[in-house]
């Protein structure tokens, strides 16, 4: 074989390239090539995986990249347009230093070069050049540019720099043929440039794609990218077909007169050889205090960290932690540990909250004795070896999670301690998902919504789902895909392009710390913000041996520590959250929280669990109502059962925790390790504690199998049965049969750990949330107004979920109150027993305008009136949209005068104070400043007599700049109707910003009422009309669709401003809010109600009875009359004949006749 492919985009040319690594691969040892190349556009993303996957194929990988090369300078912009901008050139590594060059050269693109592209230049080239071999690229290469344009002696200058610049033999021209005319004379020209120059030449094919075949979903990609569609004319194409990887008789067929060119393909290749090392750690060195070195500094901290944590049993649990100590320095984690622990350390001094752990990192003394996590791993029997296992050394995990207001402080402290070069945030790939790739080769095919829509919902939505399981689970898609070719062409299409990577992101708080400089190790990319990140994913950089680190912003803990804070200030009590299982009286006068306090678990049972951390969602509500936990262990075993597939425990569970007589064991020695969890297995550290002590694994072989079992390696398992039942002389395993314990028995438990091991959950991560979910549930109900204004403002950038939270408020009997520039802060504050809505949360009003108006309070007293406002704000950030927005938003109704007399002066007063500040600048005096002091009032400008805006302008005013109404509601008065009539709120179609989900599921039925807000009409294909409504209840607004079948029905039901109630099924897409497809619509005055009407006495009844029952005799409608007498309690509902239509009217005339408040139509 003497033909290597050198010139080859991978799926990583993002949405230019089709052509999968493992396909490719698989391809080119198929045509019996022993090398191949990957050069995607500018970017190294693929290169680990493609070499892994090589070198297991027995292929010697080539490592390169198709670089972007500026005319002049990488720093220039705007020297050149158009085609100009930039040149392509082909670098393909020679040896690791070369690699090294390649991973600087295209960083460099990146951090510096950036502009439309990441791109290098000539300096660059020649700084880096050293192991590196170039070829001229494609047409787009600066050689072939002068060519096609006939100007020869150019292109002759260019190639000659170059092969300056790499040297001789490391500079080829590259020959392509795709049967493109200009690529004849581009071919003749290199022919002759290489006779002239003795630079040798070398055949490529452009690969975008694997097979020949695919090029009509590498068509639909390129739309893709350009957002186009296939019908289309102008658009971007690889016309012809012949960016495939071809064989090397298919190459030798095109270039029959440079055979040469061939033969050097598989020289170059032969010369190219790169050894990457994976599994080597590089940790940074972390600097200790003199006297000491790594291992003896963690020891201090962590013995030190013994006695403070057990002050009565440090001797006793001193072994467990110096074996701890003993596998983390046999592993060469020493330095990680105090790395992790300083910047904790660093939080934790400097007020930033820490979680109490997350993740495996729980089950550690060491990790709790240094400070690392707060979780007491010997109370709640959390295992180490389920975080580092000495049997199988992997790079421990710990993530951590900070306030996410401050989370960035963290990470600039840690850039600031270990170089701004060697801690980067790390890349991640956004792909074409299932669902999504059949609705966007739907769009670029041109093909109805509905119909792609259909076909996408066919797919399940459970994780990890692809096209091919899905037509295998789904009778009725696999059905559509036989019988339709339409379908059949659109899922063949959305299968080839189904998992390529579509665009990059930064991952959400990963974080990479290095020894020396990143781009020694890996190579840079910039995100859409700007900010540099590693091109290789988080798994490629642990395998790498680097630092990888989560930091995750983790909004409750804010939530948690605004609430303290306004305890404390409200209140003066100082609540201590840090301390959760010890007290070292730090601070003897902060309160400790008792986590057995009956009445906070006892509220978590009632299910009024919104705002509680991890409990908040429907399911989780009812399941804690079921649960009724009686302590912390019922929480952190609920939060574990909680998912899709342990669910199914749930009553087992329930049932022994409330008959604790029906729970059995298989054998006795079960009892201890499954007693706190009523005899059922639930957390993966139950699974290590059953082979350990049944059947005499070492905790690291236990640690093993439950991987095996979560992992669902079935050779394993079947393996270890043997093992588990038997024994294993070699391997130190006793069995449970040398146990005492029945061969039938051993099976049995076996079989029940195989089952609940898939889905057992990692005790140490539910433990530390369920002390979160704790917390958050304390501060809820002992100090309610607190914890909700630091809830919403935690989400007060999402007006619907601070509506759903007011609703929430109003159940608990708290006031909302508008915004106030007397009493307002920032955020959301206390106001006695009542939330005080925030500054910012007004539109338009930023931090900086609500900091100036509470700094000049501060410093000058109150506001007085509005012109005192006016003109004590009128140097600063404060302009006419904020004051507007103010008064709209209630802002100043505490001063004198009412929001429609502000409206009406506010401008005139805004243009006086400038005018009177333009004239001090000129040293003028205004009448106003000659005046006396007692005289001044006469002079202030008088408030026009025009009254207050009406009820419902003043609460479009308050949605207008709040996004919420609060001081009512348009439905406020029909709730309970509303509450009786409805199957969800707008809230459970709302995207959850946690779980990246909604609460509602795809084709289910829901009936929601509301208010129309909004009502767009659109003329279908044929000519027949649909209705697309926004509907907006007590908690929000989603979109709902009428199609014309149904609005053909109701559409004169469907006004803006009507209140309905709409009946039809959810329609859910990843990553969106849900929408309600309508079915039947029925008016909230069509819903039959009651008229309550209150009397306080029999006699007082019997006296009105007449005037009564004539009021109500000239109505007719569908609404029962409800007649309640307080004393002596009685009710009596009249008859069928006596029904009315509850309309305003008819209200208004019964509260003349009895009083507004002993009137209710419900």
């Amino acid at each position: 074989m003497s033909f290597a492919h050198l010139h080859v985009h991978t799926e990583y040319s993002l949405l230019d390239g089709s052509n999968k690594i493992k396909e490719y691969v698989k391809r080119i040892k198929e045509l019996g090539m022993t090398a191949g190349a990957i050069t995607d556009h500018g970017v190294m993303f693929g290169v680990i995986d493609f070499y892994k996957e090589a070198k297991a194929a027995g292929i010697n990988p080539v490592l390169g990249c198709e670089v972007y090369v500026a005319p002049n300078s990488r720093f220039d912009r705007e020297m050149s347009h158009g085609e100009d901008r930039y040149y392509h050139l082909v670098l393909l590594a020679e040896n690791n230093q070369g690699y090294q060059n390649l991973m600087k050269i295209v960083s460099k693109g990146f951090v510096e070069g950036y502009y439309y592209k990441p791109r290098v230049d000539m300096e660059l080239l020649e700084q880096y050049h050293e192991g590196l071999i170039a070829l001229s690229a494609c047409l787009a290469g600066e050689v072939q540019r002068y060519l096609v344009r006939g100007l020869y002696d150019e292109a002759k200058k260019t190639a000659q720099r170059y092969e300056a610049c790499f040297g001789k033999g490391n500079y080829f021209l590259e020959l392509q043929d795709h049967g493109i005319p200009d690529q004849k004379t581009v071919n003749a020209g290199l022919m002759r440039l290489s006779q002239e120059l003795g630079i040798e030449l070398v055949a490529t094919n452009d690969v975008h794609y694997t097979y020949a075949e695919d090029w009509e979903a590498h068509d639909i990609l390129l739309c893709l990218q350009t957002g186009k569609k296939l019908s289309d004319e102008n658009r971007m194409r690889y016309e012809g077909g012949q960016y495939y990887v071809k064989s090397e008789e298919e190459m030798r067929a095109l270039f029959p007169y440079a055979a040469q060119a061939i033969e050097n393909t598989q020289k170059i290749a032969d010369r190219c050889h790169v050894e990457i090392e994976f599994g080597v750690t590089k940790l940074p060195h972390f600097t200790v205090p003199d006297g000491y070195d790594s291992w003896t500094y963690l020891n201090k901290l962590c013995h030190e960290g013994l006695i403070q944590r057990y002050p009565d049993r440090h001797d006793e649990l001193l072994p467990q932690l110096d074996y701890e100590l003993s596998v983390i320095q046999k592993m060469g984690y020493v330095d990680y540990f105090l790395i992790v622990w300083d910047f904790i350390n660093y939080a934790r001094t400097h007020g930033i909250p820490v979680g109490p752990g997350r993740g495996s990192a729980a089950g550690s003394l060491v990790s709790y004795t240094t400070g690392i996590t707060n979780i007491d791993p010997i109370r709640y029997n959390l295992l180490f070896e389920r975080f580092l296992n000495p049997e199988r050394v992997t790079m421990p995990d710990i993530d951590i999670d900070f306030c996410y207001e401050r989370r960035s402080e963290v990470i600039d402290y840690v850039i600031g301690k270990y170089g701004k070069d060697c801690v980067t945030q790390i890349v991640t790939f956004g792909t074409l998902a299932a669902r999504g790739v059949i609705r966007d080769v739907g769009r670029v095919m041109d093909l109805p919504y509905n119909f792609c829509d259909t076909i996408a919902k066919n797919i399940p939505n459970e994780l990890n789902i692809t096209i091919d399981k899905a037509l295998t689970m789904n009778p009725e898609l696999r059905t559509m895909y036989e019988t339709d070719d339409t379908v059949h062409t659109l899922i063949d299409m959305a299968k080839r392009l189904e998992g390529l990577p579509r665009h990059t992101s930064m991952h959400a708080a990963g974080v990479v710390i290095s020894q020396k400089a990143m781009d020694e190790y890996v190579p840079l990319s910039r995100a859409s913000d700007g900010t540099i990140t590693t091109q290789f994913v988080m798994t490629t950089i642990e395998e790498l041996g680097l630092l990888k680190m989560d930091f995750l912003g983790l909004r409750t803990l804010t939530v948690i520590k605004d609430a303290v804070a306004l305890v404390e200030k409200n209140h003066g009590v100082r609540i201590d959250v840090d301390h959760i299982d010890y007290n070292d009286n730090g601070d003897p006068d902060a309160i400790q929280i008792d986590y057995g306090d009956k009445k906070v678990l006892d509220a978590i049972g009632t299910g009024k669990c919104e705002g509680v951390f991890q409990l908040e969602s429907a399911g989780m509500k009812n399941f804690m109502k079921e649960l009724k936990p009686q302590s912390l262990e019922d929480v952190i075993a609920g939060i574990s059962l909680y998912r899709p597939g342990p669910m199914d425990f749930i009553p087992k569970y329930i049932k022994g925790k409330n008959e604790p007589e029906s729970i059995t064991y298989t054998c006795k020695e079960l009892e201890p390790i499954l007693e706190p969890t009523y005899g059922c297995i639930v957390y993966q550290e139950q699974v290590m504690q059953i082979v350990q002590n049944l059947a005499g694994y070492s905790m690291g072989q236990a640690d093993n199998i439950r991987r095996a079992m979560s992992k669902k390696k079935q050779y394993v398992i079947d393996a270890e049965r043997h093992n588990f039942v038997y024994g294993n002389e070699e391997q130190g395993i006793k069995g449970c049969i040398a146990n005492g314990i029945s061969e039938k028995a051993a099976n049995e438990i076996y079989d029940s750990m195989v089952d609940f091991a898939k889905y057992a959950f990692n005790k140490s991560h539910a433990a530390a949330y369920a002390v979160v979910a704790y917390q958050t549930a304390y501060l809820k109900y002992y100090y309610p107004v607190e914890f909700m204004a630091s809830l919403m403002t935690s989400v007060i950038d999402n007006p619907g979920k601070v509506a759903e939270y007011i609703l929430v408020c109003r159940q608990m009997g708290i006031a909302i109150l508008p915004p106030d520039i007397n009493e307002g802060e920032p955020g959301f504050s206390v106001s006695g027993k009542s939330i005080r809505y925030g500054l910012t949360a007004i539109k338009g009003v930023g931090h900086p305008v609500a900091d100036a108006v509470i700094a000049e309070r501060k410093q000058r007293g109150v506001f007085k009136n509005l012109q005192d406002f006016l003109s004590r704000m009128s140097d600063t950030e404060v302009n006419k949209r904020n004051v507007e927005n103010f008064i709209k938003a209630g802002a100043f109704d505490s001063l004198e005068g009412t929001r429609k007399q502000f409206m009406s002066v506010f401008v005139q007063l805004m243009d006086q104070n400038q005018q009177n500040r333009k004239n001090n600048m000129a040293g003028q005096l205004s009448l106003f400043d000659l005046v006396d002091e007692s005289e001044k009032k006469n002079y202030e400008i008088r408030f026009p007599d025009v009254g207050e805006y009406s009820k419902e302008i003043l609460l479009t005013f308050e949605k207008e700049v709040l996004g919420v109404y609060v001081s009512g509601h348009p439905l406020q008065e029909y709730e309970q109707l509303w509450r009786r009539n409805i199957s969800n709120t707008t809230a459970d179609f709302m995207l959850d910003e946690e779980t990246n989900s909604v609460h509602i599921q795809d084709g289910a039925k829901a009936v929601i009422g509301g208010i129309i807000e909004e009502k767009k009409i659109k003329y279908t294909k044929n000519d027949k009309v649909m209705a697309f409504l926004q509907v907006e209840d007590l908690v929000g607004t989603i979109e709902v669709i009428v199609f014309p079948k149904t609005y053909e029905q109701y559409g004169s039901k469907l006004m803006e401003d009507e209140k309905v109630l709409l009946r039809g099924r959810v329609s859910a897409e990843e990553d969106k809010d849900a929408k309600l497809i309508c079915e039947s619509v029925q008016t909230f005055d069509e819903i039959p109600k009651k008229l309550w009407i209150k009397f306080p006495t029999m006699e007082a009844y019997q006296q009105q009875e007449k005037k009564l029952l004539s009021a109500i005799a000239a109505s007719d409608g569908k609404d029962t009359v409800v007649i309640y007498v307080e004393n002596p309690r009685a009710m009596k509902q009249l008859g069928a004949n006596q029904t009315v239509h509850g309309d305003e009217a008819l209200l208004k005339q019964l509260e003349e006749l009895f009083g507004e408040e002993n009137v209710k139509l419900m």
